[in-house]
């Protein structure tokens, strides 16, 4: 009970549905909780979770997704979710930033159990050093940006890639380039880039209005000499082919638990301080129906969109293709969660009233976090335009 004799309501956590669902959320919530009192100080200052990645590393939740075989934890891609939706709890920006890592490292996982070999090497790598995957993805799509020159041994590289988040701890680079092939023509370099290479730099223009502390700056590569062993794949220039679709599989459900994981603990917050406070009579804010409503309105769109999300894991099953239905499963999945993420922390604002807008209020943080997910592939609107196209039986890859 709080002081004013309003019954307070536990953290809202998505309840397990299946055994082992919530395996790795004591993990995530003990890690969690360590990172939680400096995230309003790294997003005040822009300045990178380094720290957290420290914890991170120690308690094993870099190597979350690695089968047990290879000595990581084994987890599930429903159980990761799990994990992040409770991690984004407690700091968004540290979520949404492992969240790079970990989607990779998934990818790494479905195609090392579908036979790739070179999948495995990485897989060890983050079991037994520790190591952290980046990516480039938002700046790679069918026509991505860097070019490749042949030179004896490799490639010689370069290019400037977007939205590289964790850029200042990454050990390994997974990005693109272009490569005008003599026999084949222009063809897509899939490239494994360490970050300790020579012509590879980071340059700090993250600076945004939320998840400031994710430091998901340029990586600039000039002259970078890739070897052919760091060739992780080849695709067709301007088409979208299985790698794209297994990236997006894997990504998007990660990211709706991250900004799921935000809503719920602004959830948490508006409970808190609404079962805490009187009106100028004395009489508890909570028995305004207004503010009732609110608060069951978010209940309402925080667990139905949980449902949306396992719906969607339920129907792609554990023996998926990256097909285009399955993309536009986890797609039709993702719009729905990131909507809903968004509408929670505006009403849990609105039932929290003008001091939710101060910025020394986590509200006020997670308002700006939130949106956030507006900018992840595929936004919104496109995610409808690729649904339709698919529904009338029309080519979709021109979407991406």
């Amino acid at each position: 009970m709080s002081q004013t004799g309003v019954r307070q309501s536990a953290s809202f956590r998505p309840t397990p549905v299946r055994d082992g669902d919530d395996r790795f959320v004591e993990l995530a919530a003990r890690v969690g909780t360590q990172c939680a009192p400096r995230s309003a100080e790294h997003d005040r200052e822009n300045t990178f979770v380094t720290e957290n990645y420290g914890l991170l590393r120690e308690s094993g939740y870099l190597r979350l997704p690695v089968p047990t075989e290879l000595g990581g934890l084994g987890a599930s891609l429903r159980q990761i979710c799990y994990a992040q939706a409770e991690l984004a709890r407690h700091c968004a920006s540290t979520a949404l930033a492992v969240n790079m890592h970990l989607y990779l490292t998934v990818v790494n996982v479905f195609r090392w159990r579908h036979g790739v070999a070179n999948a495995e090497g990485p897989l060890r790598r983050i079991a037994s050093e520790g190591i952290v995957l980046m990516t480039s993805g938002a700046s790679d799509g069918i026509y991505p940006s860097g070019k490749a020159e042949k030179v004896n041994g490799g490639f010689r590289v370069t290019g400037r890639k977007a939205f590289c988040s964790q850029a200042p701890v990454a050990n390994v680079f997974a990005t693109s380039a272009v490569y005008e092939d003599p026999e084949i023509g222009r063809t897509i370099l899939s490239l494994s880039v360490p970050m300790s290479a020579e012509g590879v730099e980071v340059v700090p223009t993250w600076d945004t209005m939320g998840m400031r502390a994710t430091s998901s700056h340029d990586v600039q590569m000039t002259n970078v000499q890739v070897g052919e062993a760091q060739v992780t794949g080849r695709r067709p220039w301007g088409q979208v082919d299985p790698s794209l679709r297994t990236a997006l599989v894997h990504f998007s459900p990660l990211v709706s638990s991250v900004y799921y994981g935000v809503a719920a603990g602004a959830r948490d917050e508006a409970v808190r301080l609404v079962g805490g406070r009187r009106r100028g009579d004395g009489q508890p804010i909570a028995e305004d129906s207004t503010i009732q409503r609110q608060i069951g309105l978010i209940e309402h769109k925080l667990r139905t969109a949980w449902w949306v999300l396992l719906g969607a894991l339920d129907e792609l099953g554990d023996e998926y293709a990256p097909d285009e239905r399955a993309v536009n499963l986890v797609q039709t999945a993702k719009r729905y969660v990131m909507d809903q993420a968004v509408d929670v922390v505006d009403l849990a604002m609105e039932a929290v009233g003008g001091s939710s807008y101060f910025r020394r209020s986590p509200l006020e943080r997670a308002y700006r976090d939130v949106r956030a997910a507006k900018f992840h592939p595929f936004p919104a609107e496109k995610s409808l335009l690729y649904s339709g196209r698919l529904a009338l039986d029309l080519p979709v890859d021109k979407v991406w």
